[in-house]
């Protein structure tokens, strides 16, 4: 048993409570210089026919993206949240102000990332394409089974707990200002996460073994739709690091940079979460074939 409570989410919630002003602008600005993703994200060293140079562009270029897919997923996340809790509204009062809260933090993260990226743009120099735009990818995710989305979600914010713990917190070598904004970001996710939980099981609760069998099919479905966006984000990455450094590289070696942060990107988004052991003890609570489907599943993506 977790012991998770909606009072205790949001207890901590209230401590926290950072301000995006706190955080970015006034003075407080992104070293390039200094890599800003670890290398167990980026994975950029493994590319060893870039120089030095090309490799730490490369390194912001993915960083760049990394927090855009977060302020991407987190546009699905604050209206799925916010219609979890409107049924609620006159039951129980401290699980509705947990996910109000849990919403309103979203939205923060959203300003946050906006205002990293307005920034990022200024220091950086040249023009980095993303995928998007973010609310046509947020309605395709939200036409699915609410399980299935929720499954989704827990996926991310147990990845997002899992990057900053495994790579990010020990890394003294990381851009001081870039990683502020991971660990702030983490803190108020580290919440998330058993919110999440909770809402998985609630749902689950409600369902069918054949619901939930769905649920989790589709929860692959999204994972292999977030993998098409992650491979065109690979193309756009190639083309800005050769709009960033003059970069010309043979057709063999275009080749293997799509690999390899085709790789990292799924590992980065995809790998890291659907493996996390908190995730799969919940979807092993659903029935333990779907844990085993998903860990036959996980290589893909490693």
């Amino acid at each position: 048993m977790h012991g998770y409570t909606y009072q205790a989410a949001l207890e901590a919630a209230e401590k926290i409570n950072w301000r995006v002003e706190d955080l970015i602008g006034e003075g407080k600005q992104l070293d390039f210089s200094k890599p800003f993703l670890p290398e167990s994200l980026a994975r950029v060293k493994q590319l060893s026919f870039l120089t030095a140079r090309e490799q730490l562009a490369l390194n912001h270029i993915r960083s760049n993206g990394y927090l855009y897919m977060f302020g991407l997923v987190e546009e699905f996340i604050v209206p799925y949240v916010l219609d979890h809790a409107r049924p609620l509204i006159h039951g129980d009062e401290v699980r509705v102000r947990a996910l109000l809260e849990f919403a309103s933090e979203e939205a923060k993260h959203i300003q946050l990332f906006r205002r990293f990226s307005a920034d990022f743009a200024r220091g950086f120099g040249s023009r980095c394409d993303v995928i998007g735009p973010p609310s046509e990818i947020a309605g395709a995710i939200l036409t699915h089974h609410p399980l299935a989305v929720a499954l989704l979600i827990m996926h991310i914010e147990w990845m997002t707990q899992r990057h900053f713990i495994d790579s990010v917190r020990d890394d003294q070598d990381l851009d001081p200002q870039f990683k502020s904004l991971l660990k702030h970001h983490w803190m108020e996710e580290a919440q998330h996460t058993k919110i999440d939980t909770m809402i998985v099981e609630s749902l689950a609760s409600a369902c069918t073994k054949t619901e939930i069998e769905r649920a989790v099919e589709e929860y692959l479905e999204m994972g292999g739709f977030l993998d098409g966006g992650l491979q065109q984000q690979v193309a756009f990455d190639l083309e800005s690091l050769a709009r960033s450094c003059g970069s010309t590289l043979s057709e063999a070696e275009k080749e293997a940079f799509t690999q390899v942060q085709l790789q990292a990107n799924r590992w980065t988004f995809i790998g890291s979460g659907m493996t996390h052991p908190n995730f799969l003890a919940s979807v092993e609570k659903l029935d333990p074939a779907h844990r085993r489907k998903l860990e036959e599943v996980a290589p893909i993506f490693s």
